[in-house]
């Protein structure tokens, strides 16, 4: 593709060279540039792409999208300078992959919690209702079967449309993505069109990029100040930010609570560890799910299903037969009675609300003993609340290690254990060896007793020092319990 018609959605503020040249690739890596590339000099936190134009030129770069010239510019290479780098790859790699998201209906998933499954749930759903899906999500990305590794909740903007150009190609109809505040404030997804957006809830997380809790909702909320008047988008009316979300939106504007008047609303008829029985907008269905998060999660879903044209009876009919996603409240049985639950939680709102879905199905009948950490080089603040909503809702607390990457694992106890007084420490323990940990709580349980093992869920690595080790919560809980 020319220069020029990669540019046609964007405003340069010079071109220094030849805009006919042929493009053959768009990269921000210049590690990635072959001969014919355009490399983008992006400026990150860690880096800035600016000081690798001149390596990018050596390994045969094309063209350069810069916000300044470099002092020396080399022969035959074309300089493209706009006001944002950050602004201009989403919509020049849109360009440069045919505009993939008109080709397919996306619907974006946003929010603190919930995003990976309700994304999975309506990829699931769609493709056992005869549809080829996509799916973007932080456990992995999918295009039908074929599974693509996942480093970012989020792809960057060039490697996004190349996957939905993927997914154009294998006649999907439908792609379902998570959309992460780092990812709509780094404008990883500009210049995609979106068929749908829905809004799951919004607690305290990422703090240490935002710096505030305003910038991270006003991260969400101009995702979907940024839908066309022709998409949807449901927001959740049980929290405190969800009219905020839509307030400003174009979009078409639908609600889903389990407490209040909605478009989609739902309660909990009877609940126990295999599943719950729901009423949906008066319908009901078995689900195989617990915890009143995960009928707001269902709920989103149901209303995505609804906006995209399908029958509200074979939703419900498709939703019956849906699993749990990879550790996301996952049960494992242990032969001597009690039951280990494995599930992603890793903020202080996700804790409470699994401990209480266990405490929904359990109803004063077993003790719960919980195994959480916190992760490393993330928001501090968060700490000593994780520890805090533990302790509330549980019996027993031993707090371990969770990617503990380039800090110690102890300082990072130390900033949990911070949070509690004398007397929720008589029911807390520490271990820094997360596998001891598990194998201490698996002593410790009696029948009838339920273990959550929270913060990794899916993951099966341990990062120290910038060192990802093997370590599968699910895996070392069936070897301890012999299953």
């Amino acid at each position: 593709m020319k220069l020029n018609e990669l540019l046609k959605n964007i405003k340069p503020l010079d071109i220094a060279g030849n805009a006919e040249v042929e493009i053959t690739g768009v990269n921000i890596d210049s590690r990635r540039i072959q001969q014919g590339h355009l490399f983008v000099a992006m400026r990150g936190t860690q880096t800035d792409g600016h000081a690798y134009i001149g390596k990018a030129v050596e390994l045969g770069a094309a063209a350069i999208l810069c916000e300044e010239l470099p002092e020396t510019k080399a022969e035959g290479v074309t300089y493209v300078v706009v006001g944002s780098t950050e602004s201009a790859v989403g919509p020049v790699a849109t360009m440069f992959y045919g505009n993939p998201s008109h080709k397919l209906k996306l619907v974006g998933v946003t929010g603190t919690n919930g995003k990976t499954t309700i994304a999975t749930l309506l990829y699931n759903m769609f493709r056992k209702m005869g549809h080829k899906c996509g799916l973007l999500s932080t456990v992995c990305n999918y295009i039908e079967d074929e599974a693509i590794p996942a480093s970012h909740t989020t792809p960057d903007a060039i490697e996004l449309n190349a996957l939905l150009a993927r997914m154009v190609e294998a006649g999907c109809e439908y792609a379902f993505m998570e959309c992460s505040s780092h990812a709509i404030a780094q404008k990883r997804i500009g210049g995609l069109k979106f068929t749908g957006a829905l809004f799951t809830n919004l607690t305290r997380d990422h703090l240490d990029y935002h710096k505030t809790f305003e910038n991270y909702r006003d991260a969400k909320k101009a995702f979907f100040d940024g839908l066309p008047k022709d998409a949807f988008a449901i927001t959740n009316a049980d929290d405190k930010n969800g009219m905020v979300m839509v307030q400003n939106a174009k979009a078409k504007v639908k609600t889903y609570s389990t407490r209040t008047m909605a478009d989609f609303k739902a309660k909990i008829i009877e609940c126990h560890f295999e599943g719950m029985y729901l009423e949906i907008n008066g319908q009901e269905v078995g689900v195989q799910f617990i915890g009143k998060f995960n009928v707001s999660n269902l709920l989103a879903v149901y209303g995505a299903a609804v906006m995209l044209g399908k029958n509200p009876e074979d939703i419900l009919v498709v939703m019956s037969t849906l699993k749990s996603v990879s550790g996301r409240l996952e049960p494992l049985r242990s032969p001597d009675g009690y039951t280990a639950i494995v599930d992603y939680a890793h903020t202080p709102d996700a804790l409470e609300n699994v401990l209480n879905a266990i405490h929904e199905v359990l109803d004063g009948r077993g003790r719960v003993i919980t195994v959480c950490g916190a992760g490393g080089n993330r928001d501090k603040g968060k700490r000593p609340l994780m520890a805090q909503e533990a302790v509330k809702q549980s019996n027993i607390v031993i707090i371990t290690s969770d990617n503990p990457r380039f800090e110690e694992p102890q300082a990072i106890i130390d900033d949990m254990l911070a949070g509690l007084n004398p007397q929720q420490m008589r029911k807390v323990t520490t271990n820094v060896d997360r596998r001891s940990a598990l194998q201490t709580a698996c002593m410790m349980a009696e029948k009838g007793d339920v273990i959550l093992v929270a913060g990794k869920g899916h993951e099966d690595y341990q990062e120290i020092k910038g060192v990802k080790h093997h370590f599968d919560d699910k895996e070392e809980l069936r070897k301890i319990m012999n299953i």
